[in-house]
C-alpha cells in the first residue's frame, strides 16, 4: 500500500475538518458513549475551533466509541473540497446538506482505502487494471457537487467494489496452505459468529474472516497472517501476542477496538494504540 498517499488522503486530518463526525453522526448512551446525541447536533465536547475538549481522555470520559471511528479522510474532503472551506457554523443554510454528504463521502473513502490496499499486493497483478479503474471511478465520485453526491446509489457501487475486493483476497490467500486442524477450524468459523470464541494460538493463516463477529474472542498468540479481516468485528478481542503482519484489509479502527500489547505484531501501516499500554487485562 502507498502509505504516504493513504496517510495524506485517506486518513483523518482533524485540523482541516469542521468536526463533522462530532456533529453529523448520532450516538446513544452506552458503554461506548456517555450520553445520547442526535444526528446534526454538535456534541457538547466540540469546541468553537472544531476540536474535541476531551480528545486526549476520550476513554476515561466514557467515549470509547470515538476512539474506534475512522472517516478515512472524508471529513477534510467534505470540509475543504466539497464545501470549499466554508464551515457549517457560518453557513447554516448548507449545514444539513453537509451533514448528509459526510457519511456518503466516508463510504466512498473507505472503498478507496481498501482498493489501494488491494492494488499493493503482487498477487493481484492479474486484476490491476480493474482495480485502477475502480479507484479512478470512485475518486471521481468524491469530487461531485453535494447534490450529485446525495443522489448516488452507494450500495450499487459498493457491490461492484466488493466483488473486486473478494477477488483480491482470493488471489492473495491462495499462496497460503493451512495444514493445522483445517477441518476443525473451518467448522468453528463457518457461521462467522465467533463471539467469545477460544482461538488462542490458532493458525488462521489464509482464512477468510470477512465480517466475522470476533467480539471478546481470545486470539492471543494466534497467527493471522494473510487472513482476510475486512469488516471483522474485533471489539474487545484479545490479540495480545497475535501476528497480524500481512493480514488483509485490517484497519486502524479494528486494531483500536481490540485488546493488544507490545507483543502484538501489526502491518507496518498500522500503529499500536496508546490505550493498550494504559489498562490491565485479565491473563
Amino acid at each position: 500500500m502507498n502509505n504516504d498517499y493513504v496517510k495524506k488522503y485517506l486518513g483523518a486530518d482533524c485540523k482541516n475538518c469542521f468536526g463533522l463526525c462530532c456533529v453529523a453522526l448520532a450516538f446513544t448512551a452506552s458503554s461506548d458513549f456517555a450520553f445520547d446525541k442526535d444526528e446534526g447536533i454538535p456534541c457538547r465536547n466540540l469546541q468553537l475551533d472544531f476540536r474535541c475538549a476531551i480528545h486526549k481522555n476520550l476513554r476515561k470520559n466514557s467515549f470509547r466509541g470515538c476512539t474506534v471511528y475512522e472517516c478515512f479522510g472524508a471529513g477534510q474532503k467534505v470540509s475543504q473540497v466539497t464545501y470549499n472551506g466554508n464551515d457549517w457554523r457560518k453557513n447554516s443554510a448548507s449545514a444539513k446538506e453537509m451533514f448528509a454528504v459526510f457519511p456518503i463521502m466516508q463510504q466512498l473513502h473507505e472503498m478507496l482505502y481498501y482498493l489501494n490496499e488491494a492494488l499493493s499486493f503482487e498477487e493481484t497483478r492479474p486484476i490491476y487494471k480493474d482495480l485502477e479503474k475502480a479507484i479512478q471511478e470512485t475518486e471521481q465520485l468524491t469530487y461531485l457537487n453535494p447534490e450529485s453526491i446525495l443522489a448516488l446509489y452507494v450500495p450499487g457501487h459498493r457491490e461492484k467494489i466488493n466483488d473486486l475486493l473478494k477477488k483480491s483476497s482470493e488471489l492473495v490467500r491462495t499462496k497460503v496452505k493451512n495444514h493445522k486442524n483445517p477441518k476443525k477450524l473451518r467448522k468453528i468459523i463457518r457461521d462467522r459468529d465467533l463471539i467469545g470464541a477460544n482461538l488462542r494460538g490458532a493458525d488462521l493463516r489464509g482464512f477468510n474472516l470477512r465480517g466475522a463477529l470476533l467480539i471478546a474472542s481470545d486470539l492471543r498468540e494466534a497467527d493471522l497472517r494473510v487472513t482476510d479481516l475486512i469488516g471483522a468485528d474485533l471489539r474487545d478481542a484479545d490479540i495480545r501476542g497475535a501476528n497480524l503482519i500481512g493480514s488483509i484489509f485490517l484497519t486502524q479502527v479494528q486494531v483500536n477496538s481490540a485488546k493488544g500489547d507490545i507483543h502484538t505484531k501489526l502491518p507496518p501501516s498500522l500503529r499500536l494504540p496508546e490505550h493498550w499500554f494504559h489498562q490491565d487485562y485479565e491473563l
